[in-house]
């Protein structure tokens, strides 16, 4: 529902952070890592994730899309909740965690609170392909780029494409712009319209 939340950052510790923007404070639970890159700041952006359960609308908040996307493969995984895979990030950065899983080291994820040997067989079976492939990588691109990705992916949906059919074909014409040479290259930066024209030309 919420792609970021900006504004002032009135409230911060490990745990969680508040984000006052329009007059309303936003409670975000963080992880340890975007604790320490917005530490200090008056103003700030984090990326957001929506949690709904019966009791309660939880909102979770990222320094950056990359974290964002790892913590979300982390959901998918079976028995990995949001406050598991926010005690993952807590405990490795993003970087960390990708190489931990693209080399199988279990015993590295066994080393972390709720994690046992089946959940951490798990997330190594289940995401190991993903990350290695660039799913995550992909969201290294800056904000117009991720944002541009969304919308594409939004517009392929409501034209009545499964989403990972979509999301594979927009990753791979993103991925196929970034290596073109400039000469190659439409004019301008990579557009909305241009992501969904060639995903419509492979489909």
């Amino acid at each position: 529902m919420y792609e970021y939340i900006q504004g002032k950052l009135t409230d911060l510790n490990p745990a969680y952070a508040v984000i006052e923007t329009g007059g309303t404070g936003f409670l975000l639970h963080i992880s340890l890592n975007t604790y320490t890159a917005i530490a200090g700041k008056t103003e700030c952006r984090l990326f957001t994730h929506q949690v709904i359960r019966e009791d309660a609308h939880l909102l979770f908040g990222f320094a950056d899309p990359e974290e964002r996307e790892l913590f979300r493969l982390l959901i998918s995984v079976s028995g990995i909740g949001p406050n598991t895979a926010r005690i993952l990030l807590s405990s490795i950065t993003p970087a960390e965690l990708r190489q931990v899983i693209i080399t199988g080291q279990t015993g590295v994820l066994k080393a972390v609170k709720g994690i046992g040997e089946k959940s951490a067989q798990r997330i190594i079976v289940d995401l190991k392909d993903k990350i290695d492939k660039g799913v995550v990588e992909v969201q290294k691109v800056d904000i117009s780029h991720n944002t541009i990705r969304e919308q594409s992916l939004s517009g392929l949906i409501v034209l009545g494409f499964p989403r990972k059919v979509a999301e594979k074909a927009v990753d791979e014409v993103i991925r196929g712009h970034a290596k073109k040479p400039d000469s190659e290259l439409p004019s301008g930066s990579v557009s909305v319209e241009y992501i969904i024209k060639e995903v419509l030309k492979r489909l």
